[in-house]
């Protein structure tokens, strides 16, 4: 399933992404591959997926069958930071890693530009942003962060 709307603020987005998560599940769980750890999940997902900006003035948050089988480019795995940030926690999920933050990223509180999500593995964080290049390695280019506990 994938929800595409035009975009209003980052409220409707987090209750988006919070309702694709859910969605993702299942399919997480029974037809995604199993990790031992954050940093071979990142590299197995980082392979999956490729970049794609949302239409203009249209926020596309794919849930992970939809991004994986359905995509709406037509392309496995083409997505934004927002369908990466579903992907990313939904397998996190699945993987029974529960202790994971939101990170919103841009110039203003309320209007982030960026979304990816952070999981808590063996007592330390680790930043799962497939958009960027490396594993655990967040993007420092923004003047505001904010976490949000999942």
């Amino acid at each position: 399933m994938n929800s595409k709307v035009k975009y209003t603020d980052i409220n409707a987005v987090m209750r988006g992404v919070r309702i694709q998560v859910i969605d993702s599940l299942d399919f997480c769980v029974n037809d995604m591959p199993k990790f031992d750890n954050p940093d071979q999940m990142w590299n197995s997902l980082k392979n999956m997926v490729v970049f794609k900006h949302d239409p203009p003035g249209v926020e596309l948050l794919q849930s992970v069958p939809t991004l994986m089988q359905n995509n709406f480019w037509g392309v496995p795995g083409a997505g934004d930071c927002d369908c990466f940030t579903i992907l990313v926690l939904s397998m996190c999920i699945a993987n029974g890693w529960n202790d994971q933050r939101i990170v919103l990223a841009g110039r203003s509180k309320r209007a982030p530009v960026h979304i990816w999500s952070e999981v808590k593995y063996h007592g330390s964080w680790y930043c799962m942003d497939l958009t960027q290049p490396f594993f655990n390695y967040p993007r420092k280019k923004y003047t505001y962060y904010q976490y949000l506990n999942v």
